[in-house]
C-alpha cells in the first residue's frame, strides 16, 4: 500500500489545494456544501455511495458507504468546516514551501479528507473488503459545538464497534486518547440606572453584581481534577457616569469525566440563582454542551492496536490527553471505543500560520489504511 499511495502523492496534493481554496467556515452553508460536492465526485470515483443530508441552516452532511457494506462496523468521523471567514482563501491560498503545505484549514481538517480517500482508494486498489467495514461521516459545524452534527454522529454511530476521529495529529505525531468536555454559559444581569454623581443611590450596579458572580466561578475551578471556569468575556453599562443597569457574561466551563458534568452545572446554577448586591436580577442560560472523550479500557485497547499495525508499518506511535473538543467526545459517551487525531501532522490550527507536513499524508493515509484492515478482521 506504501508504494501504491507514495504514487499518489502528487494526486493527494491536487485535492488538498482544490479543499484548501474553498472557504468553508461553519457558517458559510455554499462553501462547506461545495467542500461536501466535491468530496461526493472523489469517493464515487470509487466503488462508494455517498448520501447527502440537507440540513438548512448549516452545511450539508454526507454518510458514505461501500455499496456492498452491509453492517459496517467501524466509523470515521470527520468535519468539513473551518473557522475561517469568507475571503481568506483568497487572501492566503493554499501554497507550498520546503515540504510544507500552508492555507486555511489545511490541516484541520482538510488534510484529513485526502489521507482518507486515498486510504480507502489503497484498499480498494488491494481488493481489500476492508473497505466494506466501513461508514464515513462528514459533519459541517465541529468547529461551533456541532448544534446538529451531534444528533447526526450519534444515530450513525448505533451499534458500532470502533471509532476513529480523524482530527490532525499531534505536532509530534501523536494520537489524542482523550479529550475534556465542557459548555458555555450566559449570565446576564440587570440593574437600576442612576446618575453617579446626583444619585448614585438610586442606582443598582449590575456590574457589582457581576463582579460578585466572576469571582465565585472562577473559584469553582480545580486544575488537579482537570475542572476549569473561565469567565472569558464580560460586558456592560453605558456610560462612565452612570449606574451600570445591565452586565453581561460569557462562562467557559472544561471537565475531564462526566460524573463532574452535574455537581459542577448546579454549583454553577446556585451561585447565580440569588444576588449579592439588592434590587438586582440574574439569568442563567446554557449548560455541557460536549461530554469528555474518557481514556477508559476500549480506548486503551484500541490505542494498542494502532500502535502495533504503526510498528509493522515502521511509525512509532503515541498518545497524549488534550484540554480541546472534537467530535470524538459523542462516540466515546456512547462506550464505542474512540482513539483521535488520525489525521496528517501539521499545527498553528485556526490561525494564519496553520501548516501541514506534506510527507505525512502518505504516512498517515498508509496507517489508517492498515488499521482498517486490522479491524476489519
Amino acid at each position: 500500500m506504501k508504494e501504491y499511495l507514495t504514487s499518489q502523492q502528487d494526486q493527494m496534493l491536487k485535492l488538498l489545494e482544490k479543499l484548501v481554496n474553498v472557504d468553508s467556515g461553519s457558517y458559510n452553508k455554499e462553501g462547506v456544501d461545495q467542500v461536501a460536492s466535491m468530496l461526493k465526485d472523489e469517493f464515487e470515483r470509487e466503488p462508494f455511495h455517498v448520501e447527502v443530508r440537507d440540513i438548512q441552516d448549516y452545511g450539508n452532511q454526507l454518510i458514505v458507504t461501500h455499496k456492498e457494506a452491509q453492517k459496517p462496523s467501524i466509523l470515521l468521523v470527520l468535519h468539513m468546516d473551518t473557522v475561517f471567514p469568507k475571503g481568506t482563501a483568497s487572501e492566503r491560498p493554499f501554497n507550498i514551501k520546503e515540504g510544507v503545505a500552508y492555507g486555511p484549514g489545511v490541516v484541520d481538517m482538510k488534510g484529513s479528507h485526502v489521507t482518507t480517500l486515498f486510504a480507502l482508494k489503497a484498499l480498494a486498489n488491494e481488493s481489500s473488503e476492508a473497505i466494506k467495514a466501513v461508514k464515513i461521516l462528514f459533519t459541517s459545524d465541529e468547529e461551533i459545538g456541532a448544534p446538529v452534527g451531534r444528533d447526526f454522529i450519534e444515530e450513525q454511530a448505533e451499534g458500532m464497534d470502533y471509532a476513529l476521529v480523524m482530527e490532525p495529529a499531534r505536532t509530534d505525531g501523536s494520537l489524542v486518547s482523550s479529550r475534556r468536555g465542557g459548555g458555555k454559559y450566559i449570565l446576564t444581569v440587570k440593574g437600576i440606572a442612576a446618575h453617579s454623581g446626583i444619585e448614585p443611590e438610586k442606582g443598582r450596579s449590575a456590574i457589582e453584581e457581576l463582579s460578585h458572580k466572576v469571582i465565585a466561578l472562577h473559584q469553582l475551578s480545580d486544575h488537579d481534577k482537570g475542572i476549569s471556569v473561565n469567565v472569558g468575556l464580560i460586558e456592560g453599562g453605558s456610560a462612565v457616569n452612570t449606574v451600570a443597569d445591565s452586565a453581561r457574561a460569557e462562562i467557559d466551563i472544561r471537565i475531564s469525566q462526566m460524573e463532574q458534568a452535574h455537581t459542577l452545572d448546579q454549583s454553577i446554577k446556585e451561585i447565580c440563582s440569588k444576588a449579592t448586591v439588592e434590587g438586582t436580577t440574574i439569568q442563567l442560560e446554557g449548560g455541557i454542551e460536549r461530554p469528555p472523550m474518557e481514556k477508559n479500557e476500549q480506548t486503551i485497547e484500541l490505542l494498542q492496536t494502532i500502535q502495533a499495525v504503526g510498528e509493522e508499518i515502521g511509525l512509532s506511535i503515541t498518545d497524549i490527553s488534550t484540554g480541546g473538543g472534537s467530535d470524538a467526545s459523542f462516540t466515546s459517551a456512547m462506550g464505542i471505543a474512540t482513539v483521535d487525531g488520525l489525521g496528517p501532522k501539521g499545527g498553528k490550527q485556526h490561525n494564519e500560520g496553520e501548516y501541514l507536513e506534506i510527507d505525512t499524508l502518505v504516512e498517515r493515509a498508509e496507517l489508517l489504511a492498515s488499521v482498517i484492515e486490522r479491524l476489519a478482521k
